[in-house]
């Protein structure tokens, strides 16, 4: 009897074969997008050195939310994390979904990004 994997533990194997393609460079960083049950998270990171150049998320409080876990919010998340990249001088980043599928929330969120100003 084959017993079956978490969806977790299938998530976690995509994002590995997904890392294992590309990485974020100095000239264009990585932008990580998260989602918990409750949250999402952004980051825009530069793999060479391992250093989070900038991040959002639902848990600041200056985004004013009052759903923590819908596709509003993860559009304000991706406005949030492009406006603070832009303020860096990061135009161009490569888009790491971390094996989530590329809808609903995580789709709204890297629209979101585009529509502020950042390429991928």
């Amino acid at each position: 009897m084959v017993k079956k994997k978490s969806r977790t533990l299938v998530r976690e194997d995509k994002h590995r074969r997904v890392r294992n393609r590309f990485a974020g460079t100095p000239e264009r960083p990585r932008l990580a997008v998260f989602r918990s049950n409750n949250h999402m998270y952004a980051q825009i990171i530069d793999d060479t050195v391992g250093n989070t150049l900038c991040s959002a998320s639902t848990l600041e409080k200056d985004l004013k939310l009052e759903k923590t876990n819908n596709v509003e919010a993860a559009a304000a998340v991706g406005t949030a994390v492009a406006k603070k990249a832009l303020e860096k001088g990061i135009t161009t980043v490569v888009f790491d979904r971390g094996g989530f599928k590329y809808d609903g929330k995580v789709k709204a969120l890297a629209d979101a990004a585009r529509e502020a100003g950042l390429t991928f």
